[in-house]
């Protein structure tokens, strides 16, 4: 396979600084916008550019998997590769997810004095977003469940001022 380097390794300079750039922001909980989109999706773009900086420095890369110190580099990193998929024993969670699962399981009415609206108007907004509670006692995470995810949309969409 014949490729070129004056496109190969300049496409894998720019993806790897898009991703490494977006990594750490999203690492440090400092992403922003589509940082995150960004990130996953072109990500791709990296891949895509590390397979043609290969194939366009074949000769290389051979010559480094040939290698003692090459294959010893490549083996731990394959091995820490199988080790991510081990089940972590401490999962520990980004900082504001005990805030978004107290307000979540908090009563809608005492959201509604959270958010400086009636419980009323709590109720009106929480049916406009196709949620339906029985009562005042019912919580968001008796509504939609204990995906943190989907709260954090609900609570943003509920506590916003108009």
């Amino acid at each position: 396979m014949n490729v070129n380097r004056e496109w190969a390794t300049p496409i894998t300079m720019g993806a790897f600084m898009l991703s490494a750039v977006t990594g750490v922001l999203i690492f440090f909980h400092l992403d922003s916008g589509f940082n995150k989109f960004v990130h996953e999706w072109l990500s791709w773009v990296l891949l895509a550019g590390v397979v043609l900086h290969v194939a366009a420095n074949f000769n290389g890369f051979r010559r480094h998997l040939d290698s003692r110190k090459g294959k010893i580099l490549l083996g731990t990193f394959a091995v820490l590769l199988a080790l991510s998929f081990l089940p972590a024993a401490d999962r520990s969670e980004p900082s504001f997810l005990a805030p978004v699962r107290a307000l979540a399981q908090a009563p809608i009415d005492t959201l509604a004095a959270v958010a400086r609206v009636s419980p009323e108007k709590m109720r009106e907004r929480l049916l406009a977003r196709g949620l339906a509670p029985a009562s005042g006692q019912d919580s968001l995470n008796d509504l939609i469940g204990a995906d943190p995810r989907r709260q954090a949309e609900e609570l943003r969409a509920l506590l916003v001022a108009e």
